[in-house]
C-alpha cells in the first residue's frame, strides 16, 4: 500500500541505545526501532525523545545533554538516510530527498532545572517538543502517577507553556495529570498533543485520555498519538484489533483528524502482536483499510494529521 507519510510521535530509542550497547544504523535483535527497521516499515518522520528517568532527577540536565549527544552522534551518523528537522519545511525537504526526518524531543521537564533559559537553550540545540512531566511531580507540574492528589501546572510550568508557544515548540501532555492538561488547554495559544496515549473509555489506564480531553484536542487541532504499549491497549488481550478499537472510539465520536501514531518503541519491555516493531506501519495501514477506513482517513492517521499540526506549531 502506498501511504504518503508515516509519522511516529514518540520513541525511546536514545535511551535504549545508551542502555543496550547497540548502534542505530545496524539492525538489532534488541528493542523495537533502528534505521533498517524504520526503512523497512516506511517511516518518514520520527520523534526521538531524550527521556529523563526518575533516577536521574538530580542530574537531569546532564543526562538530557548526554542523550542529545546520542541523537547527533548516533541517529544522525548516516546523513544519507536520516537528517534533523526543525519545522514543517525541513520535514518536507528531508522526506522529498528520500530520507527520514528526525525530530528531537525531551520527555520530562526535570531537564529544565527550573530555569527558562535552559528551555531556550534546548531550542537552540534543535529540541522541538517537550513532554512536560513524566509520571511524577517536577518543577512544571504533576504527572498522572500522583493520582487523585495531583495538581495542575506550577507558575514555572505556565511560563514554560507560554515560552514554548513563543518559540514554536510542540507541547506534549502525555503523562501529565488531568488538572495540568486543562491548565495547558487554558494557557496555550497553539494546538498541542498527547504524543503517546490511548483512550481511557476503551482501556481504563491512568495514562490514557478521557473523552473530554480527546474532544478538546479534536476541536482545537491537536493530536492523540495512539501508542502500541500493550497495557494501554487492552489489559487482557492486546493485539492489533484491540488497537484499532481505540481508533474506532475516537473516529466515531470526534472524527479521524485528531488521530496520529506515537508508538513508544524502545520504551516497553512487552510488545503488542502485530505492532511489535518499526516494520509494522504498512501492515497497520492495511488493517485500517480492511476495517472500513478510507484511504484519505488512513493517510491522515498514519502521518498526515501529524504533518498538519507540526506545520502550525513548529518554527
Amino acid at each position: 500500500m502506498n501511504i504518503p507519510w508515516i509519522v511516529d510521535g514518540h520513541c525511546d530509542t536514545l535511551t535504549a541505545i545508551a542502555k543496550q550497547n547497540r548502534t542505530f544504523g545496524e539492525r538489532s535483535a534488541k528493542g523495537q526501532l533502528d534505521l533498517p527497521r524504520m526503512q523497512s516499515g516506511g517511516i518518514n518522520v520520527q520523534f526521538f525523545a531524550a527521556f529523563i528517568a526518575p533516577k536521574y532527577k538530580d542530574t537531569a540536565l546532564k543526562k538530557c545533554l548526554q542523550l542529545i549527544d546520542i541523537f547527533y552522534t548516533q541517529i544522525l551518523k548516516d546523513r544519507n538516510s536520516v537528517e534533523p528537522a526543525l519545522n514543517g519545511d525541513d520535514i518536507h525537504r528531508v522526506a522529498e530527498a528520500g530520507k527520514i526526518a528526525a525530530l528531537l524531543s525531551i520527555e520530562g521537564g526535570e531537564a529544565l532545572t527550573g530555569d527558562i533559559a535552559v528551555l531556550r537553550t534546548f531550542y537552540r540545540l534543535g529540541v522541538r517538543s517537550l513532554t512536560l512531566t513524566w509520571n511524577g511531580r517536577n518543577e512544571l507540574g504533576d504527572g498522572v502517577g500522583e493520582g487523585s492528589a495531583a495538581g495542575g501546572l506550577s507558575s514555572f510550568g505556565r511560563l514554560v507553556v507560554q515560552t514554548m508557544n513563543d518559540l514554536g515548540m510542540l507541547i506534549d501532555v502525555a503523562h501529565l495529570a488531568a488538572r495540568g492538561f486543562w491548565d495547558v488547554a487554558e494557557i496555550s495559544s497553539r494546538p498541542f498533543a498527547a504524543t503517546h496515549a490511548n483512550c481511557r473509555a476503551v482501556c481504563d489506564h491512568p495514562r490514557n485520555l478521557d473523552d473530554h480531553q480527546i474532544e478538546f484536542l479534536a476541536r482545537n487541532g491537536g493530536i492523540v498519538g495512539l501508542t502500541f504499549v500493550p497495557e494501554f491497549i487492552d489489559r487482557h488481550d492486546p493485539c492489533i484489533e484491540a488497537f484499532i478499537s481505540h481508533v474506532d472510539h475516537i473516529a466515531s465520536r470526534f472524527g479521524t483528524d485528531c488521530i496520529g501514531l506515537g508508538s513508544d518503541f524502545d520504551g516497553m519491555d512487552k510488545v503488542t502482536p502485530g505492532l511489535h516493531d518499526a516494520t509494522c506501519g504498512l501492515r497497520l495501514a492495511e488493517e485500517l483499510i480492511k476495517h472500513g477506513y478510507s484511504y484519505e482517513q488512513v493517510s491522515g492517521i498514519m502521518g498526515g494529521n501529524w504533518l498538519r499540526l507540526l506545520a502550525k506549531v513548529l518554527q
